[in-house]
């Protein structure tokens, strides 16, 4: 059998290409998300539509993964019965319940500072593998490279009222997302145990895309206006599940978390900084001090041998 180490998900720049496609496409993700509440009329107190609105999009995100798996001739069966409920897990965890708070916290939260406050999924991340896995070491630097990257989060909440507060409904929902891309991270190497990464991530997307779908039409959710902006946006908004899950899942199933982590210092920078230009929001300046100190602590912890 050809050693795993030979995978070209573990060759270091292929890490860096794919980590980098995934932040970046990821970062993206903020202001599209925003352009396509208001290109299909939904407001901050539609609750049913922005879950049929995520729904939509990771469902769909999933049978293109799935599809693509299948065409590459990618195992299917899970390899017995009772890992079917970790995978349904999984599709709560990673889909279901992080983005039902992802979406409903955007809706109440500007973008560029909640793609800044999302960034505290990966020092959640850091710490909880390194409690969890032998390969991945509590280091001092490793620490350290948290505490400053939580500094960036506290500096988000500096100054006054017309540079952002927080707010349970908009930050509140963003950390809660948080919260839950950090346990599904953790949970991605025991789904590779049990079903290929590729094949898992299409299940995981689609289960929890149908578990949007469901109580969005039951609690009345639509899409008010349909149109070509917003019809794009979402399209844009499946490729970069598609792309971005597929390939953050597969690198974290076989590299040390840090390793991958490294490169999600991206997406606080490319989702403030596109939200300000594609949504007109104003660029404060505790944004930069916050989203340099989350990058800061990010390159800090990886920095070095993992």
């Amino acid at each position: 059998m050809e050693p795993t180490r030979t995978s070209i998900f573990q060759k270091p720049v292929w890490v860096v290409v794919f980590a980098l496609t995934a932040a970046i496409a990821w970062g993206w993700a903020f202001p599209l998300i925003k352009v396509g509440f208001n290109a299909f009329g939904i407001t901050a107190d539609m609750t049913g539509s922005k879950m049929l609105f995520a729904g939509l999009r990771f469902a769909a995100a999933g049978l293109i993964v799935l599809a693509v798996a299948r065409s590459s001739g990618r195992r299917f069966k899970a390899n017995a019965g009772s890992d079917w409920w970790f995978i349904l897990a999984f599709a709560l965890m990673n889909t279901t319940l992080h983005y039902f708070f992802f979406y409903v916290g955007m809706s109440h939260s500007e973008g560029s500072r909640a793609a800044i406050l999302n960034s505290l999924s990966t020092f959640l991340l850091v710490l909880l593998a390194c409690a969890c896995f032998k390969s991945d070491r509590l280091t001092t630097r490793k620490i350290l490279g948290c505490a400053v990257g939580f500094g960036g989060i506290l500096a988000l909440n500096l100054g006054g009222e017309e540079s952002g507060r927080f707010t349970w409904l908009g930050d509140g929902m963003i950390i809660l997302n948080a919260i839950c891309s950090a346990l599904s991270g953790l949970m991605t190497r025991g789904l590779s145990r049990r079903v290929d990464v590729f094949v898992g991530t299409g299940y995981s997307l689609t289960i929890g895309g149908v578990l949007l779908i469901i109580p969005g039409l039951a609690f009345g959710g639509s899409l008010p206006q349909v149109n070509v902006l917003g019809v794009v946006c979402l399209l844009l908004l499946i490729a970069i599940s598609a792309i971005g899950f597929a390939l953050y899942n597969k690198l974290l199933s076989c590299n040390p978390v840090g390793k991958v982590a490294i490169y999600n210092s991206l997406i606080p920078i490319v989702g403030a900084v596109t939200s300000c230009l594609c949504l007109g929001e104003t660029f404060h300046l505790k944004y930069a001090l916050a989203g340099g100190l989350a990058a800061l602590g990010i390159y800090i912890i990886n920095k070095g041998k993992n």
